[in-house]
């Protein structure tokens, strides 16, 4: 397992993961949709701001991010390479990638909801804190923060 900045060539990969898990993420509903966030993720690898954790040709996680609003846009793994803490390392090389200063945002579902908890359970092991309750694509969601120290690490 290769933890690295994604690069064009793993597109296809890439979008054969999110296809995998669109279902629980609103704003991916159609495939016009679908489209748009594989134009999304290429304008990201081209920054640099996407990593992924690859295996041959399939993705095992993927992360999307911003480093001028220190925000984690998109991030998820392939449901057979869960608990292998391919997150947890996504994010901390994503960390690196960002000012250490910059706290980090995150939204994820309400903890009401059930599509949230292990989501929400993740980020609270990583140091994130509870933030405001907004919405996304439609759908009421949480901001989750987290305050960086000067390390940046998790």
């Amino acid at each position: 397992m290769e933890i690295r900045l994604a690069q064009a060539q793993d597109i296809d990969a890439w979008m054969a993961l999110v296809e995998q898990v669109r279902d629980v993420f609103p704003g991916l509903e159609t495939a016009e949709a679908m489209e748009e966030h594989r134009a999304t993720v290429l304008r990201f690898i081209k920054n640099s701001s996407a990593v992924c954790g690859a295996e041959a040709d399939r993705m095992a996680g993927i992360l999307l991010f911003s480093r001028e609003s220190g925000q984690l846009c998109f991030l998820a793994v392939d449901p057979s390479y869960r608990r292998q803490h391919i997150a947890r390392k996504m994010v901390s090389l994503m960390l690196t990638q960002i000012d250490e200063g910059k706290d980090i945002t995150v939204t994820t579902y309400r903890e009401d909801d059930p599509n949230g908890q292990a989501a929400r359970a993740f980020y609270k092991r990583l140091g994130f804190s509870e933030g405001k309750l907004t919405e996304e694509f439609g759908c009421p969601v949480q901001e989750f923060i987290l305050k960086r120290t000067a390390t940046g690490q998790i």
